[in-house]
């Protein structure tokens, strides 16, 4: 559990298409090359401390006649920002897929104080 140590609670949403393979036969839409993307997300001010990201997929489009294989997942959170991950594997071919993001945690407040 992430305890907020400060009044000031910041939060901040977003929404990403990760890509678009069918358009110009990308590696997911294939089934060839590299079944991983990431992309890098930062925040419009930083953190305290690096929040508690949520990702959840909004919008997914797959080729039906095969098995729809994904792994979606928040890395490398930190106070500035965070990298969003899709995998697939095996006979998957997906088309296009959509990301929503949700980032909860403290903010630096006019009244902290720096002791120096």
């Amino acid at each position: 559990m992430q305890r907020l140590g400060s009044h000031a609670v910041g939060i901040e949403q977003g929404s990403l298409i990760l890509f678009s393979d069918y358009l110009d036969g990308g590696a997911m839409w294939t089934g060839e090359g590299p079944r991983e993307l990431r992309r890098l997300v930062e925040f419009s001010e930083p953190f305290l401390a690096p929040p508690c990201v949520q990702v959840t997929l909004s919008m997914w489009d797959v080729d039906q006649k095969h098995n729809g294989r994904m792994d979606l997942s928040a890395d490398m959170v930190t106070e500035e920002g965070f990298v969003i991950v899709f995998h697939t594997w095996g006979d998957s071919r997906v088309a296009r897929v959509r990301a929503d993001w949700l980032a909860i945690g403290a903010l630096r407040s006019e009244d902290d104080w720096e002791v120096v």
